[in-house]
């Protein structure tokens, strides 16, 4: 057995051209399980597949999706997911997300219906329906078969409702916090497991943010020092910074921040990073 996280995008809204927004991909052997899906998942998916040669990424591979939360930029590029694939041959997709999952999709459907319905009943050889299989999430278990465990675990953002999720396979436990400020919850679930994915801002340069933004991201996200705490207690065989907010700083600045307070493995994570 073979597990495998891809970064697909690890931006966030503020917009770079070298990251695109919050997206990644665990594969386990031939099955590919992506969570969040923002602005620019398929081109990311696409380069994926071909650059690195990941055939989990083909695109009738593209059958499952976990949201953490409904921030625009977490599902920015969902009609994206939902539509190219179905035109390439996937015949299935299962979404799983906190609640307004299921209003979202639908009235994505119903945005698109008249080229989708095109597609379906225009020349093109589409003999399929394009159905969308939504469950909206509490914390547990989500999805098991003989290879993968999925579970959601609650986090904090805000007046959203969110969640982090914890791959478990045969060879490594993956646990993802998506956008949140520190629970004790994510210490459960990423105590010594093998690559813990988490967010991040500058704790150096929030210093210089308005009081105003220092209010929001301070009470919704993570700071480089309140995530080094996080990792010592957790003790993850790998950190990976993604959702990096640098407000200026550079990458080993960002680094050294963490690094002054935890002495394990941590790597900033860039689109396209592949971990196996």
């Amino acid at each position: 057995m073979t597990t495998q996280l891809i970064l697909l995008g690890t931006g966030t809204p503020n917009l770079f051209p070298k990251r695109y927004q919050s997206s990644l991909a665990v594969t386990v052997d031939d099955a590919s399980f992506i969570v969040d899906c923002g602005g620019g998942t398929m081109q990311r998916i696409s380069q994926a597949r071909h650059e690195k040669n990941i055939d989990a990424l083909a695109m009738p591979n593209l059958k499952h999706l976990f949201l953490t939360h409904l921030h625009p930029d977490h599902v920015a590029g969902l009609a994206d997911f939902i539509i190219s694939p179905w035109v390439l041959d996937r015949e299935q997709l299962h979404i799983w997300g906190p609640k307004g999952t299921q209003d979202l999709v639908y009235h994505l459907l119903v945005a698109y219906q008249i080229g989708i319905g095109e597609h379906r009943h225009g020349l093109a050889p589409i003999n399929h329906p394009l159905e969308v299989e939504v469950t909206e999430i509490e914390a547990g278990q989500l999805y098991q078969d003989e290879k993968v465990t999925i579970e959601a675990f609650p986090v904090s953002h805000g007046g959203l409702v969110a969640f982090g999720y914890s791959f478990i396979t045969e060879d490594k436990k993956i646990v993802i916090s998506g956008d949140t400020c520190p629970v004790d919850s994510l210490i459960e679930q990423a105590t010594n497991c093998d690559i813990l994915v988490h967010e991040v801002y500058s704790a150096e340069r929030f210093q210089q943010r308005s009081h105003d933004w220092q209010l929001y991201h301070s009470t919704v996200h993570t700071s480089t020092k309140e995530l080094a705490v996080i990792a010592n207690k957790a003790q993850p065989k790998l950190l990976v910074l993604v959702h990096q907010l640098f407000w200026g700083c550079s990458e080993a600045d960002l680094l050294a921040e963490i690094q002054s307070l935890y002495d394990g493995a941590v790597i900033s994570g860039q689109d396209l990073d592949l971990f196996d």
